[in-house]
């Protein structure tokens, strides 16, 4: 595969009404990629949320990376990616990007400088 095509996973957009057939519980965080504001494309129909997002592919640097529970500094790490892991970005904001492994997490905050395109 040549530098210019992409590995980024397919994920199928939910056509039709969405909607949910009762009661589903709140995962803990750090799990699946899912906030009140936006989740994973993939949680559509599962999870209730503001908006889906088709998550954008990035890789863990050469040092790893913190998975912290929120965007600051003094956060609870959750997770550590190891360099060289995949992650789907989902939302960034200024030093801070959420992604996550996949639609069935782990999920978390991230310093947008220990990813690389």
């Amino acid at each position: 595969m040549s530098g210019a095509e992409s590995q980024s996973q397919i994920y199928d957009v939910p056509t039709g009404v969405i909607g949910l057939t009762g009661p589903v519980a709140k995962p803990a965080p750090g799990t699946l990629p899912l906030r009140g504001d936006l989740a994973h494309i993939a949680l559509a129909g599962k999870h209730l949320a503001a908006h889906y997002v088709i998550p954008q592919e990035r890789f863990v640097g050469k040092d790893g990376a913190d998975v912290l529970e929120n965007s600051r500094d003094d956060s609870a790490v959750l997770h550590r990616f190891a360099p060289g892991t995949r992650v789907e970005v989902l939302d960034s904001a200024g030093q801070w990007v959420w992604g996550c492994l996949g639609p069935d997490g782990p999920s978390g905050y991230i310093k947008a400088d220990c990813l690389s395109d």
